[in-house]
């Protein structure tokens, strides 16, 4: 007996949760946002860098049809690069932007109530390169004396593969009021892609985006 009552608690309990999944109200919104970018790449051989200061915006789709759980897709423009740390080598300057247009598609995990949520984003990302510029204080066509150790290949090197991927994660606040919603997220983006060449003959084997971004976002509920 004790174990059918059990048995039958089991099975209402797992009733009433898909009942309540089921229930739950369904929600669709779309957005803007706009936001900052601190990025830099990963280089074998590697390059001294600090973190490249850049921007990014776009547009989102949300989709929420389970309590905690949901789907976000994205189409941004953001800017990835590097900037290299020339304190070892003298008064010299060297950036290069690589300007993106990125499709993610993200797991959404929040937990909260009616006006105050907190949420995480995961999910893989694709992007194409649109641009890219490099900026310096010397002549690029005839560089300066470096040190021997100072790494120099990358200057002036064509980008090869324009299409990148990677996987994207991210965590934030958002608060709702009645169909608006107001979103701080931070993110990190991990490229698994390489934009210069990377067969066995190329000099660089390794040439990959690594961006933190912070960005702020609007959204209204349609559902």
């Amino acid at each position: 007996m004790k174990k059918i009552i059990i048995s039958s608690c089991i099975l209402l309990f797992c009733i009433a949760t898909i009942s309540a999944q089921r229930n739950y109200k369904r929600e669709f919104a779309v957005g803007a946002k706009f936001g900052t970018t601190f990025s830099r790449v990963t280089l074998r051989p590697s390059v001294r860098q600090n973190y490249e200061m850049g921007y990014m915006g776009g547009i989102s789709a949300r989709y929420i049809e389970e309590k905690y759980f949901g789907f976000i897709v994205e189409l941004n423009f953001t800017q990835h690069g590097w900037k290299e740390n020339f304190s070892d080598e003298g008064d010299y300057s060297y950036s290069r932007k690589l300007n993106y247009i990125e499709l993610p598609f993200m797991t959404h995990i929040f937990f909260g109530n009616k006006v105050f949520r907190g949420f995480v984003n995961l999910g893989p990302q694709v992007g194409f390169l649109i641009s890219d510029k490099e900026i310096s204080s010397f002549n690029l066509k005839e560089l300066p004396q470096f040190s021997q150790t100072w790494e120099s290949t990358q200057y002036n090197m064509p980008i090869a593969h324009k299409f990148d991927y990677g996987i994207c994660g991210g965590a934030g606040i958002e608060i709702k009021a009645k169909k608006n919603s107001f979103i701080l997220e931070g993110r990190y983006y991990f490229g698994l892609g390489d934009f210069f060449k990377n067969r066995k003959v190329d000099y660089f084997s390794a040439s990959s985006n690594q961006t933190i971004s912070v960005a702020l976002s609007y959204m209204f509920n349609l559902k």
